[in-house]
């Protein structure tokens, strides 16, 4: 396992006029680890992220980043926040400059990089959250979620290695939130850890590697989120639900349906569950599942794209990752998924249908992984073709 990168021990806050947010909170976040603080409204979240980079000092207790205490002079502070990116529930209180470009160029300047790096960390950091060419762009013309990107880009242009979400999806329609959570895998996936608030269930148990239930002010539960959530006593009292696909699974349980190894955390899943007990039909055969290709953008030019998709009788097209979705939005590639792709594609396979995943970087390993984990636990051999067309 990798070792903490943050740690708080009996971390305690009280507002000058109000009750006590924080009341002895003591947990650690591994790097690389996906973790979610759950809770209503009031249950001390943003406070304690709030500390995460310094921005409010414990009133007792210890937090640690990479095993040293936290020091709240100028020097290690700004050390710190350099680390640990947050990006605020509302952009608008991020983002202060007239131009894109300026603002993601706050923290670079600040940090005294050079002109060329900082024009380098901030076109990459905007090509990185789906915003290439924005940076004359004045912020208070954006939408909502364009702030949220701008605001997530002037933070990954001072290279943090851990990312602090408060509410990440507040106030986007569901294809804006399906987008920022699809950002959130793609910042993990490069190797950061990411830590996010949300009062939403639905988004935080399938997303986290681990769940931390807050009530109060204080810390109520800590672990896997199917350990967390199917806890029905424990969320009822922190006044949330259960995840609609845990209610349903633990419902057939009760009624007599026989416990997987592993609880449903998707669609697909919870249909296999269904499957594997007889609930759904019969099994599809390895022969009948459709073939899944996955295409490099990295390695194709366009033009290359669309001739591949008829070839391949292709029935559901899906793209991971900024730079994925960019080049489908220039060869006018109608997308069927945006996120979750992976998964709805193995449906696809199972539903006998052929589909494609056009993806890049390190997101083309993560496909290879999930569709070898699903063929291992499933015992279906889901071809995953590699279709790459070189460039001259």
């Amino acid at each position: 396992m990798n070792s903490p990168i943050i740690e708080l021990k009996g971390v305690s806050y009280k507002y000058s006029r109000g009750p006590k947010a924080l009341d002895n909170v003591s947990f650690s976040v591994n790097k690389g680890e996906k973790v979610a603080l759950v809770g209503p409204n009031g249950a001390g979240k943003s406070t304690l992220l709030l500390m995460l980079n310094g921005m409010l000092k414990p009133g007792s207790g210890e937090i640690l980043f990479n095993g040293e205490p936290v020091c709240y002079d100028r020097k290690n502070l700004r050390e710190l926040r350099q680390r640990v990116g947050f990006v605020f529930q509302n952009p608008d209180t991020q983002i202060i400059a007239p131009t894109v470009f300026q603002d993601v160029a706050f923290g670079p300047v600040n940090l005294g990089m050079p002109g060329d790096e900082v024009k380098k960390a901030v076109s990459d950091s905007l090509l990185s959250v789906g915003l290439k060419d924005f940076e004359r762009r004045p912020p208070q013309q954006l939408s909502g979620g364009e702030k949220k990107r701008v605001a997530m880009a002037g933070i990954l242009a001072m290279n943090p290695d851990v990312l602090v979400f408060d509410e990440p999806t507040s106030a986007l329609d569901p294809a804006g939130s399906e987008d920022i959570m699809e950002l959130l895998d793609e910042m993990h996936i490069e190797g950061r850890t990411i830590i996010i608030s949300t009062h939403d269930v639905e988004l935080a148990y399938p997303w986290a590697d681990r769940i931390i239930l807050m009530q109060s002010g204080a810390v109520i539960s800590m672990g896997a989120p199917g350990e967390v959530f199917k806890d029905k006593k424990l969320i009822k009292s922190a006044k949330l639900s259960m995840p609609i696909l845990l209610e349903l699974y633990e419902g057939l349980v009760e009624r007599g349906m026989p416990q997987s190894e592993n609880l449903p955390k998707s669609v697909l899943d919870f249909i296999h569950a269904l499957t594997v007990n007889g609930y759904a039909g019969e099994k599809t055969a390895k022969e009948d599942c459709g073939v899944i290709y996955l295409l490099n953008s990295d390695k194709i030019d366009t033009g290359d794209i669309k001739p591949m998709i008829s070839g391949y009788g292709i029935s559901a097209v899906g793209a991971m990752g900024s730079g994925a979705k960019m080049m489908a939005g220039i060869e006018n590639i109608d997308l069927d998924f945006t996120y979750g792709v992976i998964d709805k594609c193995l449906l696809k396979s199972i539903n006998h249908k052929n589909s494609m995943i056009i993806t890049s970087g390190g997101m083309v390993k993560r496909v290879h992984e999930r569709i070898a984990e699903f063929n291992r636990e499933s015992l279906m051999g889901i071809s995953l073709v590699d279709c790459e067309v070189p460039r001259e």
